[in-house]
């Protein structure tokens, strides 16, 4: 009796292979990526004009 089922660990295997989906499709990793990376941008820009509105706001009042 083995310690250690080798086809256990070759049936495992093969499921892991099957699941690796971003290797073969490297584009839609990047598409995400650049989504992702454009959306943090327009949510940073929509930040800043918000905070410099306010700070305008508060600067007026005084």
């Amino acid at each position: 009796m083995a310690a250690i089922d080798t086809a256990l660990i070759a049936r495992e295997a093969s499921v892991l292979a099957k699941r690796n989906w971003a290797g073969r499709e490297a584009g839609v990793i990047v598409v995400f990526c650049i989504v992702f990376v454009v959306a943090v941008g327009l949510i940073a820009l929509w930040l800043h004009k918000l905070i410099t509105a306010r700070k305008a706001a508060k600067a007026s009042q005084k």
